[in-house]
């Protein structure tokens, strides 16, 4: 017959000497706080293989296989950041990121077929902060969904202390609010996604000074992460039309052909 003990067994003192498990510390790069990624692909593989490298880089992920289930899983639950397939039958990812610009402005990646060079121009036009080509490195996909991350974890947090927060800037009728990512232009507000804002933002803290495609994309996206000069292209003619839709005569972007862009003085 088994014998029960009658006293609780001696517990045994927890050895302080022993570093911490890896496991409780975040990865270099990886957020305190979990963050949760929507990913949208009609492949199952790359759904779960993707899923699977996000989870173990400590993100909760939500999957869907198409773009009409995912419409009313963000809908009702929104995350913090959606990773696109633009081609899926039922609604595919173009016609899903204009349901979304609807009621949100999160950050969303297009994951395009090798030979889509059209509708990444598109889907970069309609909103969306990047796009990365198939076939992919898991890696780099993972490191361009923290760098949207951390860009909007600063709008994010609404306990900065006030002497902290960044300055506003005002540049005649536009206000730029980067501790609030808002924006206004003749007071109305302009809804821009992460990636329009910080390229704004870079060219209207030195109105009259030229920047190039490669220093907008560093103040866009990072010196680490690359993107091709038809990524910001397609970003300023989403600026542009956002602007107009408020303003016909908006007209403080101004294009310098072969040098780059600048925000007028006046």
């Amino acid at each position: 017959m088994e014998t029960i003990p009658t006293t609780a067994p001696e517990r045994s003192t927890p050895d302080l000497t022993r570093p911490e498990p890896e496991t409780s510390r975040p990865k270099e790069g990886q957020l305190a706080v979990p963050q949760t990624i929507a990913l949208v692909d009609d492949d199952r593989n790359i759904l779960t293989s993707i899923a699977m490298a996000l989870e173990a880089e400590g993100f909760t992920v939500k999957t869907y296989s198409d773009g009409a289930e995912a419409l009313r899983g963000l809908s009702a639950q929104p995350v913090d950041l959606a990773v696109l397939d633009i081609k899926m039958p039922r609604m595919d990812g173009m016609e899903l990121l204009g349901r979304l610009r609807r009621q949100t402005q999160m950050p969303v990646i297009f994951l395009t077929s090798k030979d889509d060079e059209v509708d990444e121009l598109l889907g970069l036009r309609m909103g969306a902060d990047d796009y990365i080509k198939k076939p992919f490195s898991q890696r780099l996909l993972i490191e361009r969904i923290r760098a949207l991350l951390r860009r909007g974890e600063a709008r994010k947090e609404t306990g900065t202390p006030a002497a902290e927060a960044e300055a506003q800037i005002v540049r005649g009728d536009l206000v730029l609010d980067p501790s609030r990512h808002y924006c206004t232009w003749k007071t109305q507000p302009v809804a821009l996604t992460v990636t329009e804002f910080l390229i704004l933002k870079s060219l209207a803290a030195r109105p009259g000074h030229v920047k190039n495609r490669d220093q907008l994309m560093d103040s866009a996206y990072g010196e680490s992460i690359y993107v091709d000069d038809r990524t910001i292209d397609s970003h300023i003619k989403r600026l542009r039309k956002k602007f107009k839709a408020v303003d016909d005569n908006f007209a403080q972007i101004e294009t310098l052909y072969g040098v780059g862009y600048r925000y007028r003085e006046k």
